[in-house]
């Protein structure tokens, strides 16, 4: 007598990969099995109901009446069950925003902020990589923290910060250096940024920029993240050339003076808020948009910094 019960759930599956491929060898690629397992699993479903659900030709399976019953009714099942694990997917991944970022967008000016927005948005788990690849934005993730340029095709691009810099030396750096009255005096000490040390182009612009004519080459340490020029910075090790958006605690406590503010080198970088077009009206998204552009816009002038144009 057939057994009433429902059947393994394994039993299923590997009737329903034979079904369609009608073929022992390819369900158990399938699904990564052997197909001794394949054929022990539907044996296992014909004597749980009692019928057989294939005829086993040479070198081919057909389905008995009995098995297109069943492969209709099964299909159909897995169907339902994919549909509704994708929506349940679906409506768990719009509680949470994935954000993609620089290390130094990250640190200095992100994730200090970032409470702000939970407070707003409770709803929203917000999940933070730290990355310089070009992440998928479609697909991987919701929003992207980029420098560069502001062009990426099929990407929607937002000037949040840009990458202008001006020196930075502490108090105690300061001091012992009897203080300094004109850029030229500079020269004097360290000089750190976050270039290759064969590329000095920054420095070079910026005492330009303030009428000195100076090679800065060999004067100092190089860092590959601008992050750690402020810090090396703060901690005397010598003068940063530093984006001021991103040091404005250290700069409001002291830790940080600026001591020629007005002088300032404007690079053709930004940092951008970025997402897909043609996910720009997407609720999450959006929110993040707004909330971030506010913040940009309030702090701007904490480091004297025009707003994003």
């Amino acid at each position: 007598m057939a057994d009433r019960r429902l059947p393994p759930l394994n039993a299923l599956r590997a009737f329903a990969s034979a079904a369609r491929h009608l073929s022992f060898t390819r369900a158990a690629d399938e699904l990564s099995v052997t197909q001794a397992a394949i054929s022990y699993q539907v044996r296992q479903l014909e004597e749980h109901i009692g019928r057989d659900l294939f005829r086993r030709l040479t070198r081919k399976l057909e389905l008995t009446p009995a098995g297109l019953e069943l492969q209709a009714a099964v299909d159909d099942a897995f169907d339902r069950i994919r549909g509704t694990v994708a929506r349940l997917t679906e409506a768990q991944e719009d509680k949470v925003l994935s954000i993609t970022t620089l290390m130094t967008f990250a640190s200095h000016w992100l994730v200090p902020r970032l409470g702000h927005f939970q407070l707003q948005r409770p709803d929203l788990a917000v999940r933070l990589e730290n990355s310089d690849r070009i992440a998928d934005l479609d697909h991987e993730f919701d929003i992207g923290i980029r420098s560069g340029h502001g062009q990426w095709p099929g990407v929607v691009a937002e000037k949040l910060v840009e990458f202008a810099l001006t020196p930075a030396v502490s108090p105690l750096l300061l001091e012992r250096a009897g203080g300094v009255e004109s850029p030229a005096d500079l020269a004097r000490l360290p000089l750190l940024d976050c270039q290759h040390p064969d590329d000095i182009a920054f420095w070079r612009h910026w005492f330009a920029l303030a009428g000195v004519e100076l090679d800065p080459r060999g004067r100092g340490t190089q860092f590959d993240v601008h992050g750690f020029t402020g810090q090396a910075a703060a901690m005397g090790q010598g003068v940063g050339l530093i984006c001021p958006a991103f040091f404005g605690p250290d700069i409001a406590s002291g830790r940080l003076v600026l001591p020629f503010p007005r002088i300032i080198l404007r690079t053709n970088r930004s940092y951008w808020l970025t997402y897909a077009e043609r996910r720009a009206d997407e609720p999450k998204i959006k929110a993040f948009r707004d909330w971030i552009v506010s913040e940009v816009n309030a702090c701007a002038g904490q480091c004297g910094l025009p707003a994003p144009a």
